[in-house]
């Protein structure tokens, strides 16, 4: 019973929960202490992610030998597949829901959050993309030229930040999602616009699950292996993602409950779910393709033309690959297509950037958690190509 109570998925519910509360009663000089400790947690996560995506993908890159290069591809083909195959089902789902639906576009009388006391400014060792280019470059150098002492220096890396993941990150996610919820609440976001809430997020939510099954059910099948065995390790990641609105700070929870799973090769592990915690984006994708016509609806009593949404699914599946992984990264990625490909207006463009807010929490939670489903298919990939797992690390539980 103990060991349940101090679980993360229990700790992450108690941190919303306690957050909600704490908004609906704090004053002005409560919520600066509240934002200003939000401000300095998010700079530390924000800073660890680049050696996260180092410290993982790079030394995976390089266990796989001979294959690294075949494995990078077929990684990047699956979350394309996936991202795309998610707007396109958004699409339909769009052009039969939306013209059903009445959905208020603006709500007035929300608090402003007080400024923060004072900005410790952290700065990531370099960007999320440049650690994920510089992963990818040096894991497949190093595996070119078998440059030993790099390969064991990177294996080395990938400990110490497993350490830092362990002693550091996870011990104060739940805070950092307790603040953020403290916020949401205090600025009304939860209660003045429910209405909108309700009505537009139940319905991409509903979508997530349906391509979430999509996906895992393919990862089964081509895997042969059970997906139950993969997505029931998933919970504390998927309410991680809920509480911090970002791939790349729910990347330390993905990876403890990815590498719990018996059906997923380790080294798969490794190298996949950091990888795809930046390119597959099929949750913010299947949302933002939604919104884009439920938007167009609202403001110019028209949803966009096929042509122009089969044009706009392919192009945004294209810029999710290289979207950053942190809260609102896939649509503010992609504003060159909502305006350029849908001609969206400034209007237009605000009002997509404020509902698509509103849900981001679950639509990073549907990419996190199919990233296990991906997962499946290259763990497949590498038995059904006699792939062999050289994978040395010693379990560690993350927890």
């Amino acid at each position: 019973m103990k060991k349940i109570l101090t679980s993360l998925p229990v700790r992450l519910l108690v941190a919303v929960i306690v957050g909600i509360l704490v908004g609906q009663v704090a004053n002005e000089a409560v919520m600066n202490v509240i934002v200003t400790f939000k401000y300095v947690l998010g700079q530390l996560i924000n800073f660890c992610v680049p050696l996260i995506i180092i410290g993982f993908i790079a030394p995976s890159i390089t266990k796989l030998g001979s294959n690294a290069s075949r494995m990078l591809a077929v990684a990047l083909i699956i979350a394309y597949v996936s991202s795309a195959g998610a707007a396109l089902f958004s699409m339909v789902s769009g052009y039969v829901l939306i013209p059903h639906l009445s959905i208020q576009s603006t709500v007035d009388g929300l608090k402003e959050l007080p400024d923060v006391a004072f900005e410790l400014a952290i700065p990531q060792i370099m960007s999320v993309m440049s650690a994920l280019v510089f992963s990818v470059l040096v894991g497949l150098a190093a595996t070119w030229t078998k440059a030993k002492t790099t390969i064991k220096l990177l294996d080395e890396f990938q400990k110490i930040v497993l350490k830092v993941v362990t002693v550091i990150v996870i011990p104060i996610l739940p805070f950092f999602i307790a603040f953020t919820f403290c916020g949401l609440s205090y600025e009304g976001t939860i209660t003045k616009q429910l209405p909108i809430f309700i009505q537009v997020v139940l319905i991409v939510m509903v979508g997530h699950f349906i391509w979430l099954t999509i996906l895992y059910t393919i990862g089964g099948v081509y895997s042969g292996k059970s997906p139950k065995e993969v997505f029931r390790h998933y919970g504390p990641a998927y309410l991680t993602a809920v509480g911090t609105m970002s791939s790349a700070a729910t990347l330390a929870v993905a990876l403890k409950g990815a590498r719990k799973s018996k059906v997923l090769r380790k080294d798969m592990v490794d190298f996949g779910i950091p990888l795809f915690a930046n390119i597959h984006l099929c949750g913010s994708v299947l949302t933002e393709v939604f919104f884009v016509m439920t938007v167009s609806k609202v403001l110019y009593n028209e949803i966009p033309s096929l042509p122009k949404m089969i044009l706009f699914c392919f192009l945004l599946a294209v810029f999710a690959i290289g979207a950053p992984g942190v809260p609102g990264g896939t649509v503010m990625a992609s504003l060159g297509l909502i305006t350029g490909v849908l001609l969206f207006n400034d209007t237009g463009t605000a009002l997509m950037l404020t509902v698509f807010a509103l849900q981001d929490s679950f639509g990073t939670a549907c990419n996190i958690t199919g990233d296990g489903a991906l997962t499946m298919i290259l763990t497949g990939y590498a038995n059904r190509h006699h792939i062999e797992d050289q994978s040395h690390l010693a379990e560690e539980e993350i927890l």
